[in-house]
Order: structure tokens, then sequence, then C-alpha cells
């Protein structure tokens, strides 16, 4: 299979494939000889990349979206529709966009990357998200890509100005006797007044209503939203919390970030900034956001530090890999890749680490802080709030494993990073994706790495 490394976010694919390859025991010690030649698509050159890709676990359909495009293409990679979505005349600076509202900045024709692709399985359509106009999304039909909405007369439309095709992440909550919702996490790129970092959205039934993305819960004083306070900036001017991964389990929706801190270093008198790993969990039915709590991650070998995150994935353990962790075979495991040290974000170096978490662990140890914190003990501990030096507050109550919060203690940090378990390390190509699934008992992971090679 011949990749360029900005391929590799088409990891789901290529296990897609992967699956129909049946590889001996001996694949351990003998290069892996596929009995069949893999399977491309290329898209147009003018195009640029490729930014994201989902599977219909129903068909088999795969949704690939790109620079103006989004693509719907068979199993066997062939076209079957394309929906254009870009250039069009706009400026990043206009906010709202031109299309609402006269603009004084120049408007020059401009690529739309898409920055989300998710398939809403109970209305049967595409939430395709792209960096025009601040980021506004069409609501597409699956089997033709034909559009059925594309709101954007509400600032609630526009969910992120960052351009990035990594900067936005969604994970959809649904529910069988109501509306579903759109959890959104995404990058504010220095504009906080205008973008939460974290809300979630009504996912109307039908893709023209009034209501489509609005939050589930607004008043004057509380909405199901965590913005980041403008004087964080004056403290780091570049701050931002990129979302690497999403999903929900249980009764709650996680995100894994990377985001900056300052820090003295041991004997220094002078902060510097680093980066931190952290998992941030929210209550599925928390409309005011009351819920909010993150734990710094991380993972360490032989004396060496993985704390800059790259890529992650969730899984069941299976009942081989349970068996070692002390958990049940279907419990939540985490796979991650972290790349050594935690400085520098945009330039990681090339060894990383492929690290293990039981989701579990990480909710006991949120249990234990949250039970602490209503003791008051200690303080709320969230640096990018400015918030380190409040304490927390006494209360009367049973914490239990679903504990969402009250108007109060919240949000709120864990200090103590929850460390991984390491199970495989590479000092020379940065591995850079992972997915992961259980085969008759076996816990499997696909790795994919910087120079475009896939681990088994």
């Amino acid at each position: 299979l011949i990749m360029s490394p900005a391929m590799w976010k088409w990891t789901c694919l290529v296990s897609h494939l992967l699956l129909s390859t049946t590889v001996s025991p001996l694949a351990r010690q003998q290069p892996l000889r596929p009995k069949r030649p893999f399977i491309t698509f290329t898209g147009e050159q003018a195009e640029g990349n490729f930014n994201h890709l989902v599977v219909d676990e129903r068909t088999g359909h795969i949704y690939l979206g790109a620079v103006n495009r989004i693509y719907k293409l068979s199993s066997d990679l062939k076209v079957l529709v394309t929906h254009e979505t870009g250039p069009d005349d706009d400026n990043p600076k206009c906010y709202p966009p031109r299309i609402v509202q006269t603009c004084n900045e120049p408007l020059t024709p401009t690529n739309n990357i898409n920055k989300m692709l998710l398939i809403d399985y109970k209305e049967n359509r595409l939430i395709a998200c792209g960096s025009l106009y601040q980021g506004i999304c069409k609501l597409l039909r699956l089997d033709d890509l034909f559009k059925l909405g594309e709101p954007f007369h509400k600032k609630e439309h526009y969910l992120s100005g960052v351009n990035e095709s990594g900067s936005v992440f969604g994970v959809i909550v649904s529910y069988s006797n109501m509306d579903d919702k759109l959890f959104i996490a995404t990058a504010v790129d220095g504009k906080p007044e205008y973008f939460p970092t974290i809300s979630s959205r009504k996912l109307t039934k039908n893709s023209e209503a009034d209501g489509m993305f609005a939050y589930v819960f607004h008043d004057e004083f509380v909405a199901s939203m965590i913005k980041i306070p403008s004087d964080t900036f004056t403290i780091i001017p570049d701050f931002d919390i990129y979302y690497i991964y999403g999903f929900s389990s249980g009764n709650f929706v996680y995100f894994l970030t990377l985001q900056p801190e300052m820090i003295s270093p041991p004997g220094s008198t002078t902060k510097e900034q680093v980066y931190t790993s952290k998992l941030v969990r929210l209550c599925k039915e928390d409309t005011a956001f009351n819920s909010y709590v993150e734990v710094p991650i991380g993972c360490e070998k032989n004396g060496v530090e993985y704390r800059l995150l790259q890529a992650a994935y969730l899984s069941k353990a299976g009942a081989i890999l349970a068996r070692s962790l002390e958990v049940g075979p279907e419990d939540d495991i985490l796979f991650t890749v972290f790349s050594k040290g935690q400085k520098r974000k945009m330039k990681s170096l090339d060894e990383s680490a492929l690290c293990i978490f039981v989701l579990k662990k990480i909710n006991d140890r949120i249990k234990d802080r949250l039970q602490s914190c209503y003791r008051g003990e200690g303080t709320l501990d969230l640096a990018w709030l400015k918030v380190k030096d409040i304490p927390c507050s006494s209360a009367l109550l049973t914490i239990d494993d679903n504990f969402c919060g009250l108007d109060m203690n919240a949000p709120l940090g864990v200090s103590s990073m929850v460390r991984g378990l390491p199970i495989f390390t590479e000092d020379g190509d940065r591995m850079t994706s992972v997915i992961a699934y259980v085969y008759k008992n076996h816990s499997l992971a696909f790795v994919g790495t910087k120079s475009g090679k896939l681990k088994k």
C-alpha cells in the first residue's frame, strides 16, 4: 500500500481493508505480504490533502472530506458521488461572515478545508464542517450527498475560526425518544469571545430547523459551553486547547487534548512553556457543564517521559488482555500514541510510545478528586482558568460513579498525572495514528507512522 504521510488520517480505512487479509502466526517473524494488491484512491491534484474519513458501518460506504470536496466512495474505492464545498469569496477576519452581513475586509477566493466529518445514523445524514465563513456545517443526505441544510443565520452556527483540518472534534450522543446532541470541541485561535472551546448543540430532526446547532441550554448566566477567559491569553499569548480525539462511554463524553502550561523547572526562578496532555470528561446530561473535569495523562518507559499526545482510539479489552489488566473483557481501553517530551507540539520528536489506559481507572481517579474537593480539600487546580488558588468548597453529599457536579467546585482539575501502560516504543519513525479492535479474544492494534508505514 503506497501512502503519503498526510494520508495517515485514513487509519480507519486501512483497518477496513486489512480485515480481509489473513495473517499467519509467523507474521511477527516475517514481513507481511498481502495476498492481493491494496486498492488506492487519488483525488484531483489541485485539491491538496484529504482531511477526514468516515466509514458507514451499515453499508461499508466511505465518506472522504477533502479540500473543496466531499466524496462518497464504495468499499472498493470507486467514486459514487462528489459534492463541492468551495472555494468561495471569504476573509477570516469577517465575523459574522459576509453571507450574513456586509464585511469591510477584502474578499478573496478561499479554499474550504474539511474540519469535521460525522455520520448522523439516526437521520441518515452526513455532517460536514469546513473552514469557510468561520466554520459553518452542511448537512448532506448519505445516499446522494444532496444538501439538506446549511445553517448560517445565527452566531451559534459558526463553530470555529481555525483553518487547520485537525482543529475540531465532534461526538454525537443519540437518544431514542428525543433529538440527539452534538458535543463540539475546537481550538479557538485567540478568539474566545466568539467561540467556546467545548459546547453541546442540538441536532434537530429537520436539517433546516431554526434550532439546528443551537446550544442545548443557554440563558443570561449559564450555557452548555466552556469558554476560555480572555485574560488567560495575557499569560500565554498563544494559548489554545487542541483536541486530538473524542468519544462517549457510559454516562460521559470524553475529549483527549493537548494544551500549553507555564511551569517552573526545578531550581529555576523563571517559568517556561510546556505542553500537557489531558483527558476532559463531561456528563452527557449536564446542560450547565458543571461536570467538567480534566486530568493529565502520560506515559513513561525506562525513565523516558512520553507526554505529547499524537493519537488515540477507544476499544474493548478482550478476554486475553482483560486478564492481564484485571478488568472485564468488555471494559473500555484507550490506546494512545505519545511522542517523547512535552515541549515541542509542532515539532514532535521521533521517539514515540504506544500506551494503554483502562478508562475505569481514570474515572476512579476523577472520582477520588471530586470526593476530596467536596470535602473542602485543596484548590480547583485548573491553570488555564487562572483559578489555581480558589479553594474547594465543602458540601455534605454522596459522590458516586455518575456524579455530574453542582454549581460549585467546577470546572475542576486533577493535579496528579494518570500514567498509561507502555506496550511498544518506536525511536526512529514517529507513530502518528492508531486504531484497535478485538479478534478472537485478542486485542490488536494498527499503528501508522510519520513515513507512511503500517505496524500491526
